[in-house]
């Protein structure tokens, strides 16, 4: 049984996908705040986090800016704001879903539900230690060791990283990247997936992956 922790400051929308996922087995902790969440997500393990943006305390996205590097589980964001720069932030931080209120909690089971299956094929076929030239990629907390250090690195960069490792010396498109980031309703624009490449860089080094114009990025072996 998944089990799954939900943050919102609206008790009706807490009770609502509360009913929702319970009545589909899943195991379900709710809290009404962003630090309860924050405590909630490194006092327990959870499967899937669902965090509303706008909450007293602490926001959902700097919740998921606190967990940075202390593991893997994905993450959906709530928000009432529709805007393309909302949403492309919410993803570019490192969400694998991002759902505008109002919505239909059937719709956000079955969102989650798919992304839960993503991310045990994902491990199945990455594992969870991989390894790439020059280091080592730990799948399941979220870190690559590189010449002994050890470097932290959101969801979106390690599924990133783990594709690009999966076609190591092979071009991958910048379409195919978004895909892969985000198979949902919405998949952002390719600024998105570029900002996650320039972190990349910043983190591991201007060497690992290489630009090729006009057609995507490709890991250096």
């Amino acid at each position: 049984m998944s089990r799954i922790l939900v943050a919102d400051d609206e008790q009706s929308v807490l009770d609502a996908i509360a009913y929702a996922l319970e009545r589909e087995e899943f195991e379900v902790d709710t809290v009404t705040d962003g630090e309860a969440a924050l405590a909630a997500a490194r006092g327990s393990e959870y499967d899937l986090l669902i965090l509303n943006v706008m909450m007293p305390r602490l926001f959902g996205t700097d919740v998921i800016r606190a967990l940075e590097g202390e593991g893997t589980a994905p993450i959906v964001l709530l928000s009432a704001r529709d805007a393309r720069e909302d949403r492309i932030e919410g993803l570019e931080l490192g969400a694998d879903d991002y759902v505008t209120k109002p919505f239909s909690p059937r719709e956000l089971v079955s969102r989650v539900r798919a992304i839960l299956r993503r991310q045990e094929h994902e491990l199945h076929r990455v594992g969870l230690i991989r390894d790439i030239p020059g280091m080592e990629l730990d799948y399941e907390r979220g870190i690559v060791v590189r010449s002994g250090e050890r470097i932290s690195l959101t969801r979106s960069e390690v599924r990133l990283l783990g594709l690009l490792a999966e076609h190591a010396g092979e071009i991958v498109s910048r379409r195919t990247l978004m895909e892969h980031l985000w198979q949902s309703d919405f998949v952002g624009g390719e600024r998105a997936g570029d900002v996650h490449v320039s972190n990349l860089r910043r983190k591991l080094g201007s060497d690992v992956i290489e630009s090729v114009r006009g057609e995507g990025y490709r890991l250096r072996v």
